[in-house]
């Protein structure tokens, strides 16, 4: 069941779900190093909480705005959907992206509170190598084509696991730890813990995450095609945001 929604109530949303993903990210992060020396050890509790959190959140707030928390799975929905406006327009995109950082940093004050940390330290977890950034490229890469492929194949469904699953996966195959999300790597600069990310690391993972974005749009067509004229009847609640300007919110 998909909740009809002004844009300021999907877009406070999205700062709510933001906040709360980055939260699960950089709490686990910190309690995981207080409970354990051993990086491995940390990596798998912090991978473990994602994965919970992330699917609790997809399935209880995507009905009512999509559940993108990433400017890049709502960048890549006004692209995918520009041609039927089955997707959200640019100011949509906007609103959420805006959202979306400020709900993530936010977020990772938010953690390191509850942790009696610091509120704001810039994370000095330097991230800088090229093969993180192509870790970044494939982990963005996958997700686009995982959130887009299972709209396409009427799955949509099945996001809430699906997404966390995979994120969790990535957590541990790509050698940047899969942060495949703008939003949150701008929310994790603000925090010196486990999750941290050095500022001047941003703009690469961040560059390397929007040619992610663009591959894994390219891949949605390579494998899926163009979707079908009734494509908008089968579009996700987690991929689409509802808006009564779009015609497939009439068929959700």
């Amino acid at each position: 069941m998909t909740v009809m929604a002004s844009l300021g109530r999907r877009a406070a949303v999205e700062f709510v779900g933001t906040g709360a993903l980055v939260a699960v990210v950089v709490g686990s992060g910190i309690q995981a190093t207080e409970l354990s020396q051993d990086v491995g050890v940390q990596l798998l509790a912090n991978s473990l909480a994602t994965v919970f959190g992330l699917g609790v959140l997809i399935l209880l707030l995507g009905p009512v705005s999509g559940a993108h928390f990433n400017p890049a799975v709502a960048l890549a929905a006004w692209w995918t959907g520009r041609r039927g406006r089955e997707g959200p327009g640019l100011r949509e995109v906007a609103a959420y992206a805006v959202a979306q950082i400020a709900g993530a940093i936010g977020g990772a004050v938010l953690a390191d509170a509850m942790f009696a940390e610091p509120l704001v330290r810039w994370s000095t977890h330097d991230r800088w190598a090229p093969h993180l950034w192509l870790g970044e490229v494939v982990a963005t890469a996958g997700l686009v084509l995982l959130v887009f492929g299972l709209a396409r194949v009427g799955r949509a469904h099945l996001a809430p696991a699906a997404v966390a699953c995979y994120i969790g996966a990535a957590y541990w195959f790509t050698s940047s730890t899969s942060f495949a999300n703008p939003a949150v790597t701008v929310g994790r600069a603000f925090t010196d813990t486990f999750a941290g990310i050095a500022p001047a690391s941003v703009l690469p993972f961040i560059a390397a995450q929007l040619l992610g974005l663009a591959v894994g749009v390219a891949l949605v067509a390579v494998v899926f095609g163009r979707p079908a004229p009734a494509a908008g009847d089968v579009a996700a609640d987690f991929v689409v945001p509802v808006d009564d300007h779009h015609p497939a919110a009439a068929a959700r």
